[in-house]
Parts: C-alpha cells; sequence; structure tokens
C-alpha cells in the first residue's frame, strides 16, 4: 500500500499565534511534505522496498559514504522527518514532564544548555538539514545535526524532538533569520509531551 499524507494533527492557522503561520504551514505541508509523499511512493514502486516499512527503507538505502544519497532515502528520510515534525508541536503550551526535564538535566546540566546547544546545532547546520535531541544507543540524551533528510533512524537513534531547518520552514514567517526560528520552536511551539512520550 502507498505511503499517505497525514492529515495535520492541528488547523493550518493554530500555531499563527505562536510563530508559525497558515502560510507556513500550507506551504510546508500540504506542498513540500506531500511532495515526498509523491515522489516517494514513485521512487519505491516495482522495487524491493515497495511494501516495507519507513524505518526499514531509511535503513536499507542510507549510505554512510555516499557524496548524494539516494532519490528513495532522500524522499522517504524527508517523509518520516515530517510526520514526525508535526506532531512534536502543538498549539497548545505544555510544560516539560518531570522524567524528561529529569534526563535533560543529568545529559546537559540544565534546560536551559539543553536549549542553547539544540539552537548552536541548528544554527550551526550548514545548509539543509534538521536539529534532533535524540535518546543514543547508550540510554543517554543527545543533540545532533544532520544534513538535508538523514536522521537519527539512520544511526539506531531514538528521535525525541526534531527541527526542520530548510528554509521552506521558517522563511515566510522569519525570513533569514534562523536562530529566532529555532528559539521560538523551542520557547513556543514544542509540545513537550510528545517529546517525554517518546522516551
Amino acid at each position: 500500500m502507498a505511503f499517505q499524507l497525514p492529515d495535520l494533527p492541528y488547523s493550518h492557522d493554530a500555531l499563527a499565534s505562536k510563530g508559525m503561520s497558515a502560510e507556513t504551514l500550507e506551504y510546508h505541508h500540504d506542498k513540500h511534505h506531500n511532495a515526498y509523499v509523491t515522489n516517494g511512493n514513485k521512487a519505491i514502486e516495482g522495487t524491493k522496498w515497495e511494501g516495507k516499512s519507513l524505518e526499514e527503507i531509511i535503513k536499507g538505502t542510507y549510505d554512510p559514504d555516499a557524496v548524494a544519497q539516494s532519490g528513495i532515502f532522500n524522499n522517504i528520510s524527508q517523509l518520516w522527518n515530517h510526520n514526525q515534525f508535526w506532531e512534536m508541536m502543538g498549539p497548545d503550551s505544555t510544560a516539560m514532564p518531570g522524567e524528561l526535564e529529569k534526563a535533560i538535566k543529568e545529559s546537559f546540566g540544565s534546560v536551559d544548555k539543553f536549549k542553547d546547544e539544540f539552537k548552536a546545532a541548528g544554527g550551526g547546520q550548514f545548509g539543509s538539514g534538521w536539529a534532533w535531541l535524540v535518546k543514543d544507543t547508550d540510554g543517554g540524551l543527545k543533540v545532533t545535526s544532520t544534513e538535508n533528510g538523514v536522521n537519527p533512524v539512520c544511526f539506531g537513534q531514538t528521535a525525541l524532538l526534531g527541527c526542520d531547518v530548510w528554509e521552506h520552514s521558517y522563511y515566510i514567517d522569519f525570513r533569514n533569520a534562523r536562530p529566532d526560528y529555532l528559539t521560538n520552536f523551542l520557547d513556543n511551539l514544542v509540545n513537550w509531551e510528545n517529546v517525554a512520550s517518546r522516551m
């Protein structure tokens, strides 16, 4: 069965008061995310990957030595990334659950230090990519950044939080001010209960 574009878990204008406009969601979800669905389905049609899960395809097509990843990987990984991204945000403010706050403090020293490291990872990512908070293979929390569509699935990590730093994610609302977008993401958009549920 072909992959489908999931509905947003909220209306297009639900995040507008928090710094992510309806126009951004219309372009980002309805056009960019949908293109990954359409192109991903076309890329795997008739291949051994047809009928496999997103995670199986990502793990099976990621090449750590490649100068450029394949079309199958790029589209399927970006489809997975965006499926997670919408769920990690929400229109309602959520406090950071105690279990997550404790784990963050143990790994980074404080919540503020975690946020600084996350913003540095996203702001320092050259070109397109993602910033992540992951549960690493040793069980500890770690901030990483990845280029283009590469994601924690490739490294056996669990993605707790991901922020899209491709320009289409922020240019309408923040123009070229990626650091401001990252600050707003962490302070106003993250659904911390969703993040904690991934641990």
